[in-house]
């Protein structure tokens, strides 16, 4: 059986990590970018933060260097794709191939970096860390709210609606892209600040784990307006972690840590075909 420990120590990874299915949902449901920046953004994040920390740099201004680092990635990604005419897909793939030698020369070429001894977000209580996640959740639901976020919304819509509308595809795509990585790099230097080290393949399973947030998220919540269904990507994030808790701790089961990968799968799987099922229910009436 799964410890009260565990229980919370689920609910606050999920936390953490509900920040980079926000910005996986950015970039997949709301720009319609199928961005795969997000394994190497989230390390650079981590790694930005631990040499900073390790260097005596303000925990919280470490957090903000990442966001620049991620955002810095995620403009690659965008102008690979708007300028360069490379497949979203591809573009993806290739800054994060490049982001893991970048990442390792960050970190000093060293495969993990620990700051176990230093001051973190998380030295005193795991408070200060909740305001700085609720503070970047707000500010990224303010401007899913103002005239930004409608220009995102219309990119992703139908980018032949947009252009006759006046609005910039590119550059709307562009910035998208950065404000997307940004939060997913700020998800990793919170998280590394969590485990007190950054590793470089810390990144590997991120945007299935993104992917599977918003979906358990989108599917089990009522949420349905997109500005709104940012709340929904938290609250999967968590209710998935907790899924996956559970499923480790089930001694009837018979599941085994290595096991994770299966469990995932099987739970995305299971979500989907629900879903599924319900709409063809609804179709048939």
């Amino acid at each position: 059986m799964i410890g009260i420990q565990e229980l919370l120590t689920s609910i606050e990874v999920g936390l953490i990590l509900g920040i980079v299915a926000i910005g996986v949902f950015t970039t997949f449901k709301t720009i319609n970018f199928a961005d795969m920046t997000c394994d190497g953004s989230f390390v650079s994040g981590a790694a930005v933060t631990a040499v900073l920390i390790r260097g005596g740099i303000n925990p919280y201004l470490a957090i903000l260097a990442s966001m620049i680092a991620g955002g810095i990635a995620g403009v690659l990604t965008a102008v690979l794709n708007v300028k360069y005419k490379i497949a979203d897909l591809l573009a993806g793939i290739i800054v994060a191939y490049m982001l893991y030698s970048v990442n390792l020369m960050v970190m000093g070429n060293s495969p993990s970096v620990t700051f176990v001894d230093h001051r973190t977000i998380f030295s005193d209580s795991s408070l200060p860390a909740v305001v700085v996640m609720t503070m970047l959740v707000t500010a990224v639901t303010c401007m899913m709210f103002s005239s930004f976020g409608l220009k995102l919304r219309a990119v992703g819509y139908n980018k032949q609606f947009a252009t006759t509308h006046g609005i910039d595809v590119d550059k709307i795509t562009i910035l998208g892209l950065a404000m997307s990585n940004a939060m997913i790099a700020s998800g990793g230097s919170i998280f590394s600040q969590f485990q007190g080290f950054s590793d470089v393949s810390g990144g590997f399973g991120m945007l299935v784990m993104g992917l599977a947030s918003i979906i358990v998220g989108t599917n089990v919540l009522p949420f349905k307006r997109e500005p709104l269904l940012i709340l929904s990507c938290i609250a999967g994030s968590i209710l998935y972690r907790l899924f996956i808790n559970v499923a480790l701790h089930s001694d009837a089961l018979g599941i085994k840590t290595q096991n994770l990968n299966l469990v995932t799968g099987v739970i995305m799987i299971g979500i989907m075909l629900m879903k599924g099922g319900v709409n063809r229910n609804a179709k048939a009436k």
